[in-house]
């Protein structure tokens, strides 16, 4: 069965109407859009300005700076001692705490003596015994009916005798274990009863009267830090508090490997640092007094230092040169005077030339019309 072929007429119709019908829409696009403003200028009519941008503003001021370098890391204690026992035997008082002051030379742990004590009266009868020998080997040898190598030999046997009595006595002292340094048991790892074999770690002690934190900085820097630096301590479990310190000491070699080199801060804990908190450190290496500053969120993000000033209700961009950033401030070398407001907010809309609404201030067009309102009543 064949298919009836399409009515040639009506194509042709609707080709006809197309472009027709795009001549309506470019007219209606036209008409909703407004008079351009070749339109307004030949009809007399003034261009219409474009919005103003809403911005804010500070102003370019003086004020004191500082150049320093920022870093972090944790706090260490000056002095730390890992108590070891130097004897075995049974532990029979620990006389210590987590948590308790101790001086130097302070009894912390007692160990059973009892076979120590028989090791020294055991040395001590030899030396005894070695020492008459000696002695009736000198009158002995005034007689000759001994040899001078028979005496010589008594004598380096008592010498000997007399070493190991004093082993046996230093080994009976090691049963006392003493703190090695002033400071604050940090952990405890004995109990009395338990038997303690000889060179393990029972006590840590740790001297918290001065902290230290050390910084790995950039070989760039080795020029502008010394030591007696100030420094300032900021750490997180102390939100708000800040610490002052100085720089201890700086490692003469940098690290070939890092391109780094040790700066190492020390500060007094005062009994509220404690080691192994983590810190924010700010050393200060040189300061201005009267420097001329704006906040650091007036620079553009665009390549070379810039800010936009505020200029006769317009946004200009003026290239300027920076020095020292401390904080919230950035130091202008060249560009600004003191006075020039510059954008702090709202710099994303603005171009050259952009007509700018400080936020907080009067616009433009009514205190324009005010002034015409007060200028007009004046004339009459």
């Amino acid at each position: 069965m064949s298919r009836p072929r399409p009515n040639s007429g009506h194509s042709y119709l609707r080709l006809a109407l197309v472009p027709v019908l795009c001549s309506l829409l470019v007219l209606s696009a036209c008409k909703g859009g407004g008079p351009t403003p070749e339109a307004q200028a030949k009809n007399g009519e003034a261009p219409k300005e474009p919005d103003a941008v809403p911005v804010e503003i500070a102003k370019v001021s003086h004020r004191p700076v500082a150049a320093s370098y920022s870093g972090t890391a944790a706090l260490e204690a000056l002095g730390e001692s890992q108590v070891v026992a130097k004897t075995s035997g049974v532990a029979l008082a620990v006389m210590v705490e987590e948590g308790q002051v101790v001086r130097a030379g302070q009894a912390l742990v007692r160990l059973d003596p009892d076979r120590l004590r028989l090791q020294v009266a055991q040395a001590e009868a030899q030396m005894r015994k070695l020492e008459n020998n000696y002695r009736r080997a000198q009158q002995l040898v005034g007689q000759q009916m001994i040899s001078a190598n028979d005496v010589d030999q008594i004598k380096y046997d008592l010498d000997n005798a007399r070493a190991m009595y004093r082993m046996a006595a230093l080994e009976l002292s090691y049963t006392t274990v003493t703190a090695p340094i002033s400071g604050v048991v940090a952990s405890r790892s004995i109990k009395t009863g338990n038997f303690v074999q000889i060179n393990t770690p029972i006590i840590r002690i740790v001297d918290e009267s001065r902290l230290e934190a050390t910084l790995n900085v950039s070989e760039r820097e080795l020029s502008k830090l010394k030591a007696g630096l100030p420094v300032a301590l900021a750490v997180d479990a102390m939100p708000g508090k800040v610490f002052q310190g100085t720089v201890d000491r700086i490692s003469p070699v940098v690290d070939s490997g890092s391109g780094t080199f040790r700066v190492v801060c020390s500060f007094g804990s005062d009994g509220v640092l404690q080691p192994g908190m983590f810190g924010r450190i700010k050393i200060d290496y040189d300061q201005r007094a009267d420097a001329l500053v704006v906040p650091r969120v007036a620079l553009l993000d665009d390549g070379d230092p810039a800010v936009f000033a505020v200029r006769d209700g317009k946004a200009v961009r003026v290239p300027v040169k920076v020095g020292y950033v401390d904080g919230e401030w950035i130091e202008v070398r060249e560009g600004l005077k003191p006075g020039d407001q510059v954008v702090t907010a709202g710099k994303v809309a603005l171009r050259e030339g952009s007509a700018v609404q400080v936020i907080g201030a009067e616009p433009a067009k009514v205190a324009a019309k005010a002034e015409n309102a007060k200028t007009a009543g004046t004339k009459q």
